[in-house]
């Protein structure tokens, strides 16, 4: 993948690597998401997000032995998600933080993240041809940027079956980067959130289990509108996909991206 002159390794996992400057992103942590809907009585939910998100982070660190990792924005769900984790989990999340040069952008969700976890907190970071913050710019005028917040997912249909998983989301001049947490939904690239960012034609990289496909915009199939007698449709993309994209629909495979 390339984003304005960077080339950029779109993992499976929902992370970005930059090999020449082994920088690692991910976005949207949402850690102790799980607890405060818990709380605010939205069901209940295992307990088990935010050690799911950091054994995942784990992984990545030992894979790719980064020199620096940088967190997107929202890596806490809420200003109070830090005090709901255990002493376990703080423990994990410090020995994260220190492993590499850390670097967290601050969300909306968590404009002030703690000081207790190290690294450093920062609006934006630019780094040569990249800029990598939260939100993306609303306007087409971006080159470079690298965002996340609208935790972008896609699908596509044939013959009836259809598709859809967590994605990243570029024109060449700037990616959207799909949330990384275990509790994390997701939001149709044909939503009208996403209009205005990309100039022209885009490609939704879908991830599946260990490969990430490039597919046009064009052959996306369109977020179906909500339903009109108000019932709540439930989120596609994160839990259970399918093994596989059908080999009908492997349109923009590369190797390597």
């Amino acid at each position: 993948m390339l984003v304005n002159g960077a080339r950029l390794v779109a993992d499976p996992s929902g992370a970005l690597f930059w090999p020449a400057e082994r920088l690692l992103v991910v976005s949207d942590l949402h850690f102790e998401k799980g607890s405060a809907m818990a709380a605010r009585g939205h069901g209940l939910l295992p307990p088990y997000d935010t050690i799911e998100t950091l054994t995942r982070i784990e992984r990545l660190l030992k894979r790719f032995t980064p020199a620096r990792l940088i967190c997107l924005g929202d890596s806490f769900h809420d200003m109070a998600a830090y005090a709901r984790m255990s002493g376990e989990e703080r423990q994990r999340l410090a020995a994260i933080s220190l492993a590499q040069d850390t670097i967290w952008i601050a969300g909306n969700h968590d404009p002030e993240p703690p000081a207790e976890i190290g690294g450093t907190v920062a609006g934006e970071v630019a780094m040569g041809p990249l800029v990598f913050r939260h939100e993306p710019t609303p306007n087409r005028i971006a080159p470079g940027e690298v965002a996340g917040h609208l935790h972008p997912k896609a699908r596509i249909r044939r013959r009836g079956r259809s598709v859809s998983a967590r994605c990243f989301a570029t024109d060449g001049s700037r990616v959207i980067v799909p949330a990384f947490g275990a509790y994390t939904g997701g939001l149709d690239v044909t939503d009208p959130a996403f209009r205005g960012l990309f100039r022209g034609g885009y490609h939704a990289w879908m991830m599946l289990p260990e490969k990430v496909y490039a597919v046009p915009a064009a052959r996306l199939a369109r977020r179906d509108p909500p339903p009109s007698d108000g019932r709540v449709v439930s989120d596609e993309g994160e839990i259970r996909q399918p093994a596989d994209i059908p080999r009908a629909q492997r349109i923009g495979q590369h190797e390597g991206q």
